[in-house]
């Protein structure tokens, strides 16, 4: 894993969307709904991100992503854009398979399920990430996990598994 060339401590500024929203069922990040990208890989496994101790959940394992720029943005777009400035994850290495939503009513998180085209060594490009690597599919739930992918991982890993062959034989054995 490497470095973006600028300083990866430093934050990026505030959009639109970048704002608390507060329900019947919590407070979660992202005035229009947050997404994430879960990248799946047949031979390294799925890339996961260790999230910084002073955000959010911190000191978890991930999926990039955060919140949707504004009402317009795609979960897809947003979970690419979102890989891309925090893992250095290029939309053109990405096959995009499938979504996973979660929704509230008043917010909502995609995780959207994909395939790197090919395997790549992803880059920290901002201060979220402490860490980031591909894990293996048998060893996702031996990490410290974000709540919420501790809950989405296997169903997750089984709709991987359903929407990709060769995910599927690697999953699987």
């Amino acid at each position: 894993m490497t470095r973006a060339v600028h300083d990866p401590r430093a934050r990026r500024p505030h959009g639109p969307g970048d704002a608390w929203v507060d329900g019947p069922q919590g407070r979660y990040w992202g005035r229009f709904g947050a997404a994430g990208l879960l990248l799946a890989h047949p031979a390294a496994g799925v890339l996961l991100q260790l999230r910084a101790e002073w955000s959010h959940l911190g000191g978890t394992w991930g999926i990039p992503g955060g919140a949707r720029h504004d009402e317009h943005e795609s979960a897809v777009d947003g979970a690419l854009r979102e890989a891309n400035e925090e893992a250095g994850v290029r939309p053109e290495l990405v096959t995009v398979l499938g979504e996973s939503a979660l929704d509230y009513g008043y917010w909502s998180y995609t995780t959207v399920l994909a395939r790197a085209v090919r395997l790549f060594e992803p880059v920290i490009g901002d201060a979220e990430s402490v860490s980031l690597r591909w894990v293996p599919f048998d060893d996702v739930e031996r990490l410290p996990l974000h709540p919420g992918v501790a809950v989405g991982w296997p169903a997750w890993r089984t709709e991987l598994a359903e929407l990709d062959p060769e995910l599927a034989e690697a999953i699987l054995r």
